[in-house]
């Protein structure tokens, strides 16, 4: 049984990893164009990351829960344990930022498009094991 357990862990794993691929390329990229958009007329990327990083987290939240992780545990303790995982990607977000774009000099334009596969591979493992766990 053990064997028969783990094969439908990885499938379960598996399946929960590309419905993730999918809300976040369709978030991400809308997110990303958008903040290509705003940096351009606006100027400011850390300030446009948070704006844009703030409204993708709570659509995350609604399609990871109901779509990704089909969860039904309670949602007081998810949301909570949520935000906790979206302060970790905003803050790992923002450090790379700090890092590559202020003191290295390399474009914001470069580095944010490489942290959003960088945080959102950080997330999937957070909401996996720690967010959306049973109950």
């Amino acid at each position: 049984m053990k064997t028969v357990y783990s094969i439908d862990a990885s499938h379960q794993s598996l399946k929960q990893f590309f419905r993730y691929v999918l809300v976040g390329l369709i978030t991400n990229l809308c997110g990303y164009f958008l903040y290509l958009i705003l940096t351009y007329i606006w100027g400011g990327p850390k300030v446009t990351m948070t704006l844009i990083y703030s409204l993708g987290a709570l659509l995350g939240f609604l399609a990871n829960r109901h779509f990704t992780f089909r969860h039904d545990g309670h949602i007081g303790v998810t949301g909570v344990r949520y935000l906790l995982a979206q302060l970790a990607g905003y803050l790992l977000n923002l450090l790379l930022l700090l890092v590559f774009v202020d003191w290295l000099g390399i474009a914001h334009q470069i580095v944010q498009g490489v942290a959003i596969v960088v945080v959102a591979v950080f997330l999937f493992i957070i909401l996996r094991s720690f967010v959306f766990t049973s109950p």
